[in-house]
């Protein structure tokens, strides 16, 4: 079911859930949290469907607040859908014109669910402080995407410089089973001592800066990035040990080869994860993603935007080295 509230407030919008709950019940008491998405008028279709989907696993109220113009007369258009328009969840959609195409926790106050936590997401278009922010403020997570923005290294730099407890970016969510395969192999591997690490990824995806950053912190070796190609996303992580190397490399989208002295190689699956399954993931943990924190705030990110002359530029080969502060 879809209601569409033209011109109203968003004391109109919270009595017209309630009355849609007191005519047929369809829509659930069983919240875990309130969803906030900070987009644009256009951009949010994609963004309510991968958090439907996230839905499934954790039910919340989801909140669009999409920019529809600051040009224009204040107004405030609200789209309900509940049902089968909103898979576990309820959806709430606000486009602001004028002054109330800005992101303002007034806007969203009277529909927040009482004693949930709070989420916030920018699909597009991050603030270059989240947690500065109206919607920020009041959010226990604030969840970027730097791959969706203009410059990724950029949007990187901007998290670095001003992280806080509760940050995240979905360029570290598409890392996780990366970093659980490379974790397991060394946990296995006879030798302890990395001597150095090689990243290869696309230059235009944040990804593999994470992911060198990461590795930079989390073994204090020398960790060199080589370019892939474009739109390609992270595609090998080689480690350097004294009896040879550990490789893992995904040539293609779905599949990758992990090759380690002294045995076979293995097929693993290792697919690029979809928006949904980030979301969900980020989802589950409502505390700070410490080590995250870490990666972006402490070592590995800080040393590689120093060693990089233009952060917007895309990195020649053995250009980017990070080196164990």
């Amino acid at each position: 079911m879809i209601v569409d509230l033209p011109d109203t407030t968003t004391s109109n919008v919270s009595k017209k859930i309630m009355a849609l709950r007191e005519q047929g019940g369809v829509i659930a008491l069983g919240r875990v949290l309130t969803l906030v998405v900070v987009t644009k008028s256009g951009l949010e279709e994609e963004a309510i469907e991968a958090a439907n989907e996230a839905s499934r696993e954790h039910p919340c109220r989801i909140i669009v607040l999409a920019d529809a113009g600051k040009n224009a007369p204040d107004r405030l258009d609200a789209q309900i859908r509940v049902g089968g328009d909103a898979g576990a969840s309820e959806v709430i959609v606000l486009r602001g014109y004028g002054q109330l195409a800005h992101e303002s926790e007034s806007l969203v106050a009277a529909l927040l669910l009482p004693d949930a936590p709070i989420v916030a997401w920018w699909p597009h278009g991050a603030p270059e402080s989240a947690c500065d922010t109206s919607i920020g403020r009041i959010a226990h997570r604030r969840i970027t995407d730097s791959a969706n923005e203009p410059d990724p290294q950029a949007a990187l730099e901007n998290i670095r410089s001003t992280y806080k407890a509760g940050d995240t970016d979905l360029a570290w969510t598409r890392l996780t089973n990366w970093r659980i395969q490379l974790a397991a192999v060394l946990d296995q591997t006879s030798s302890t001592k990395v001597l150095a690490a090689e990243v290869e990824g696309a230059p235009d995806s944040p990804s593999p800066l994470l992911m060198a950053a990461w590795l930079n912190t989390a073994l204090n070796v020398p960790v060199t990035i080589v370019p892939g190609t474009p739109g390609t996303g992270l595609r090998r992580v080689r480690l350097t040990l004294p009896d040879g190397d550990i490789q893992l490399l995904r040539p293609g989208q779905t599949v990758a080869e992990l090759t380690q002295p002294g045995q076979p190689a293995q097929r693993i699956s290792l697919p690029r994860r979809s928006l949904r399954d980030c979301l969900a993931e980020e989802l589950r943990r409502l505390d700070p993603d410490h080590v995250f924190g870490e990666t972006v705030a402490q070592l590995g990110l800080a040393n590689l935007m120093a060693a990089s002359p233009d952060p917007g530029a895309a990195l020649n080969p053995r250009q980017a080295c990070l080196v164990p502060a």
